[in-house]
């Protein structure tokens, strides 16, 4: 077989037509990547090559098959197979020489491109910025994609005796199976049979982004080995002998097995630098529960898509793929375009589809896209639909939102939560059964009105409703996974805290949201602009202090705040409305790495205080919100005047250490009621319990902060601020601690994730662009000129002596 092989490269390498074969896939592939716009690197802008591993196929069907033409076609058309028969050499044999000779001449064909890799790594921001690992797990999908292409040339040069002929039937077989089922199976009758796994596309772009999944292994030994059988078969039966049925049943046996062990017993290897396609144990075990067809409708789809648009496009379907693969076949996803529907349709049908998408949870949004005349606003979807069980819930992508001068670095955040995102709402869906929350009321919290965005937002994954602490028994409230405590203004009293407190005992959370001073705006505008601020009385104090948190009676002043609307005089007696930026409505930035608030975008707040946390032995506290270091604090109590609007606050009175108005509290606390009797008013029995099992609770010195705004008209949906015009983050934060209270599976963890943005050197592509495209097209070219050059100069010595 090794005397084949060498005799096999040896031979295409002393033609002109293999330089010229392969100088012209260099050439192909440099200009691809380098040169066109639309599909250069140096206009992509991410230090990667993932253009490489995607136009490589289809370039590969025009290489390989020129490879392979020969090899059989042209043995039989002149005779000269005859004569290989006479060695002692089994057909098999003779045929493996061949076949690794083309796969070694493929691979010869990649080598050039590794300065592909030299170029993206000097062009980095920083230099070296490119993943290493992922190209390595590419390379080797693109090697296994071109192996499978040889075996189907071999078996084409084998069918004909005519080199065009074989190129031809190569190519075209090459093309169906690589992307002829993906191009079948929008087909009615062919929808629900899901045909395009079998095609290579499916694996290959699995492989691609550098993970190696024995399944994709499998798929493309198991392919590899029939076409081979194939063509033995072939060339067995042109000299009349044909092959035994024993040796086709075998042959067919194992690669059904083969088929088959890869689909039950798989394992992944992800060469990736951050792991970012290995699925965490918990989605695992998520996805285990998932028994009935899940179907999973991504509307990131269009024309014109930004670069970030495509990157987050391309990660959501590597992440769906994923989560696909521990499904068990039950999970399948499309991407659609929800615009392609509406163009060229009235503006009263086009409103009516938008409608259908946003009471679905499906909202796009308008970005502005570079053109060649200008800047266009285009619509963007970034949701997706999970339907499960005939309910469903939508998936917003971005979690917080794309400003202009940070797109890329919106989309990394956006990626690093794709996991969590997928996750947790396939959780919700499939988990048997919600989780309960409750409101408490009782003490003038907010209403139900005031209370719509934050309800609405968790019913899609919880049973939300409200708690009367005088009403319902301790049995009843050990049931609820989650406590909200939200804006109380009358106070607790002791037979209420002590319920309260037992249930925090037996593991109850609870989500303190309080508002420890009077204030309001809508009492200063009916009070000529003024208000006196004052502590409230909540006699919740002593109970925060044992628990290891205390909120102080003060109110926080902040340069990062909202604007608020005011009269500013009339004209033609109407009013004037103008927007000023108030105080004390801080914009929250967060600042901290755990997962509740990591990567959130600004919080809006309204007349927040400083918390304080105690040193309680056996609870670890951990600070998540803060105001900046451009803020101020005043001790109540405090008169408040909307005069202060006509003055321009100066940043140097303001600059302070940033204040701690939101902690998280883990652990085992002590009773408030420790050593202390059973209050009067409790009317059930209890056994109090002196020091908690190990729970959490989340303190927040805001009772507005997942308060929506109520106009005549209705509610407006969670942190849409009317007076600024935009929406902030405050129905992510409590959709983040919804999570993290009532599930202990560590599924927000998965929002720790970090992924790495890797970018290109802008600066150094518009100084450098000619050199590098030079480059990347010459040298290439320049190795398989001069390695043809030297191997004809030896060739030539050698016969001459």
């Amino acid at each position: 077989m090794y005397s084949i092989l060498k005799k096999e490269i040896t031979s295409y390498l002393s033609s002109l037509v293999a330089y010229v074969t392969i100088g012209v896939f260099l050439l192909g592939m440099g200009l691809l990547l380098w040169i066109i716009p639309s599909t250069s690197i140096l206009a992509y802008g991410y230090a990667g090559l993932d253009s490489l591993f995607s136009f490589a196929p289809y370039l590969f069907m025009f290489l390989i098959p020129a490879i392979t033409m020969r090899s059989l076609s042209e043995e039989r058309r002149e005779g000269t197979f005859e004569i290989l028969l006479t060695r002692p050499l089994t057909d098999g044999q003779i045929i493996l020489g061949k076949f690794f000779a083309c796969v070694v001449l493929v691979l010869f064909a990649l080598i050039p491109t590794l300065i592909y890799y030299y170029s993206v790594w000097h062009l980095g921001s920083p230099q070296g910025n490119i993943d290493t690992g992922a190209v390595i797990g590419s390379y080797i999908g693109l090697f296994l994609l071109g192996s499978c292409f040889v075996a189907i040339g071999l078996f084409s040069s084998a069918v004909s005796k005519n080199q065009v002929v074989a190129f031809i039937i190569a190519a075209a077989l090459c093309f169906f199976l690589y992307a002829g089922f993906d191009l079948l199976a929008p087909l009615p009758a062919l929808q629900n049979l899901d045909i395009q796994n079998i095609g290579i596309t499916e694996h290959y772009d699995s492989i691609s982004r550098g993970v190696l999944d024995t399944r994709d292994l499998a798929y493309f030994l198991c392919v590899t080995a029939l076409f081979i059988w194939l063509t033995l078969v072939v060339i067995k039966r042109q000299r009349q002998k044909g092959v035994s049925r024993r040796d086709s049943i075998a042959i067919f046996a194992v690669i059904l097995v083969a088929a088959l062990v890869s689909g039950f017993a798989f394992t992944r290897f992800d060469f990736t630098k951050e792991k970012r396609f290995t699925i965490s144990k918990v989605s695992q075990q998520i996805l285990g529960k998932v028994h009935e067809p899940m179907k999973v409708v991504v509307y990131l789809k269009g024309d014109n898509f930004p670069n970030w648009a495509k990157r987050l496009q391309r990660a959501t379907r590597d992440m769906l793929s994923d989560l696909q693969a521990y499904s068990h076949g039950n999970l399948t996803y499309e991407f659609v375009d929800p615009v392609a529907n509406v163009k060229g349709l009235p503006d009263s049908a086009q409103r009516a589809v938008y409608d259908s998408l946003d009471a679905k949870g499906i909202s796009g949004q308008a970005f502005g896209v570079q053109t060649e005349n200008g800047i266009s606003q285009i619509m963007i979807f970034p949701e997706a639909l999970i339907e499960y069980k005939n309910q469903g819930i939508a998936v917003n992508l971005l979690q917080s939102r794309m400003d202009a001068q940070k797109e890329e670095e919106g989309a990394t955040e956006a990626i690093q939560n794709l996991e969590y995102s997928f996750s947790s709402a396939i959780k919700k869906l499939a988990g048997g059964g919600k989780p309960l929350i409750g409101f408490t009321e009782g003490h003038k919290e907010l209403n139900d009105l005031q209370l719509k965005g934050a309800i609405n937002a968790l019913s899609d994954g919880y049973v939300v409703g409200r708690i009367d602490l005088d009403k319902i028994p301790l049995s009843a409230l050990q049931r609820i996974k989650m406590l909200v405590v939200p804006k109380p203004d009358k106070p607790f009293t002791e037979a209420q805290k002590f319920k309260l407190d037992q249930y925090i005992m037996r593991g109850g959370r609870v989500l303190w949201t309080i508002d420890q001073v009077n204030a309001e705006l809508d009492t200063m505008r009916g009070h000529g602009g003024d208000q006196l601020t004052f502590p409230k009385q909540l006699n919740l104090d002593d109970q925060l202090f044992v628990y290891g948190a205390r909120i102080n009676y003060d109110l926080i002043a902040d340069m990062s705040c909202a604007p608020i609307a005011v009269v500013a005089g009339s004209v033609g007696g109407q009013p004037q409305i103008i927007t000023r930026p108030w105080l004390y409505y801080p914009v929250l930035i967060p600042r901290s790495k755990h997962p509740v608030v990591k990567n959130l975008d600004g919080i809006l707040t309204q007349f927040i205080s400083t918390i304080d946390t105690i040193g309680v032995k056996d609870v670890k506290k951990t600070i998540l919100l803060t105001t900046t270091d451009h803020n101020k604090k005043f001790n109540t109590p405090y008169l408040l005047s909307l005069q202060a609007l006509e003055q321009e606050p100066d940043p140097k009175d303001f600059i302070r250490p940033p204040k701690t108005v939101g902690v998280l509290l883990e652990g085992q606390f002590t009773s408030d009621f420790l050593n202390r009797p059973v209050p009067a008013g409790v009317t059930e029995k209890i056994d109090p319990l002196p020091k908690s099992v190990p729970t959490k609770m989340i303190v927040i010195s805001d009772g507005d902060i997942f308060k929506n705004d109520v106009t005549r008209e209705g509610a407006y949906p969670l942190g849409y601020d009317r007076d600024a015009g935009q929406t902030f983050a405050n129905k992510n934060l409590l959709l983040n601690i919804a999570d993290y209270l009532t599930d202990d599976s560590g599924l927000i963890e998965l929002r720790s994730k970090e992924i790495q943005l890797r970018l290109l050197d802008r600066a150094k592509i518009r100084s450098e662009r000619l050199y590098w495209q030079v480059l990347n097209n010459a040298v290439p070219l320049a190795f398989v000129l001069i390695f043809a050059i030297f191997q004809h100069y030896f060739r030539k010595r050698r016969y001459a002596h």
